[in-house]
């Protein structure tokens, strides 16, 4: 595939990540019901089910800390499509669980069948995506390029909570499975495999160190742990090797440590306060889904040539903090509604640091160099249910010190201002000169 100009090329992949983030965010606002008509019925608190999902999101980051370095190094080697086909099949068996039952027993099954696919399922067909667009698009198109990538996200999560919104709960786990079986055969007929073209990019770490960092290989170790310790090594000779990809792995974690807490609590947090339901959360996500949509389509290719990606990150930062503290202060229903608004400027967060990061290695280092960035997600996703699960239960049970549901959704907003203030210092110590030409 030569460098693209246009995004037409990259209509399948676009398709592709479309149907998979439909199949994934369809169950979303019906599991938080579901996990609690299994552990807890009848109950609108249920800790349970908080700890659960924090032991879940904690193990998957364990997981994934191990597997994105090496799923991007893999795909470095033997072609994006071929690693987006394990991922996106493995999606299908979790859904296809609930979609036959989801009384308790089955629910068990669910939970632990999903846990183990999550380790390697959990970010890698973004991150693919993500290294898949850095190889066809030119380094001047692809911030805009990562934000129509993340806009085609928006847009799967908006229609799929629309489609939530009016289904059956079983109808919904039945149209999920069916979806992601789609998208998988979609992607391997359609979807053509990248080529990396090593022109495309101009480094500003030298070639020849990354190339030692990152491309070195040692024919002695075939097994996956000796592949795994290495990659865990690259990720730390490539931190030490930019100062620009420290400051961004910085920002992600902690910026990452924040949105999951928010994702870990939110939900059972207006469970508890609101009594939201199925139809509650749907509409809420709906209204995120279409300013994040809007945002990233139409208003990103826009600010992204006039602020660059460092303003425009620390501007994404900080919305992302006012949505966290009025969410979590929220006095009436409707201002989690108020607050979903904020995705209209938050959601740009992401978008720039993968373009950030996307600067700093050539083409042909785009899926390791995505990978590690996912990798430091994930261990932020480690770190943050050992604090906000235990927080959050604590918080919303007659138990708690003080009466703040909100508590542990403030918490998170002060670890969103710490990522805020990091990326104030990525824009102060990154020469514009240095994103460009040599």
């Amino acid at each position: 595939m030569e460098e693209t100009t246009t995004f037409q090329g990259l209509r399948h992949l676009f398709m592709t990540v479309f149907l998979h983030g439909f199949s994934a965010f369809i169950v979303v606002p019906v599991i938080t019901d579901v996990s609690m008509a299994a552990l807890c019925p009848g109950k609108d608190e249920c800790s349970l089910a908080i700890y659960l999902s924090g032991f879940q999101q904690a193990i998957t980051g364990v997981g994934s800390l191990m597997m994105m370095p090496l799923v991007g190094s893999l795909s470095d080697k033997h072609g994006r499509k071929s690693l987006l086909t394990l991922p996106m099949a493995l999606n299908i068996l979790p859904l296809a669980i609930l979609a036959y039952s989801r009384e308790t027993s089955v629910f068990y099954i669910y939970y632990v069948l999903k846990t183990f696919t999550s380790i390697f399922c959990e970010g890698s067909v973004f991150c693919l995506a993500l290294a898949y667009v850095a190889d066809n698009v030119s380094e001047n198109q692809r911030a805009s390029a990562f934000g129509i990538l993340t806009g085609i996200g928006s847009c799967a999560f908006v229609c799929a909570n629309c489609c939530a919104r009016f289904l059956s709960t079983t109808a919904i786990f039945q149209v999920a499975t069916t979806v992601a079986i789609f998208s998988t055969v979609y992607m391997r007929i359609f979807l053509p495999d990248s080529i990396r073209d090593n022109s495309l990019v101009t480094s500003i770490v030298s070639t020849e160190k990354l190339s030692y960092v990152l491309l070195e290989d040692y024919p002695g170790h075939r097994n996956q742990i000796s592949r795994t310790v290495r990659s865990v090594r690259e990720m730390a000779s490539l931190m030490r090797s930019s100062v620009p990809l420290f400051q961004v792995a910085m920002v992600s974690f902690f910026s990452s440590l924040s949105e999951a807490g928010l994702h870990a609590s939110s939900m059972y947090y207006l469970k508890a306060k609101f009594q939201f339901n199925k139809d509650q959360f749907a509409d809420l996500m709906i209204i995120f889904g279409i300013a994040g949509s809007v945002s990233q389509l139409l208003f990103m290719p826009i600010l992204i040539p006039a602020l660059k990606e460092e303003k425009l990150l620390s501007i994404g930062l900080f919305f992302g903090c006012a949505h966290m503290f009025l969410l979590g202060m929220a006095w009436s229903a409707w201002v989690p509604y108020m607050a979903a608004m904020f995705s209209l400027v938050s959601i740009f967060h992401q978008s720039c640091m993968r373009s950030i990061v996307s600067k700093q290695v050539t083409s042909y280092e785009q899926g390791k160099a995505q990978g590690i960035i996912s990798s430091i997600c994930s261990l932020a996703n480690v770190i943050s249910p050992l604090a906000f699960s235990p927080l959050t239960g604590w918080f919303l049970s007659e138990r708690a010190p003080f009466h703040f549901p909100g508590f542990s959704l403030m918490c998170a907003g002060f670890t969103m201002t710490i990522a805020f203030i990091l990326s104030l210092m990525i824009r102060a110590t990154t020469p514009v000169a240095a994103m460009g030409s040599p």
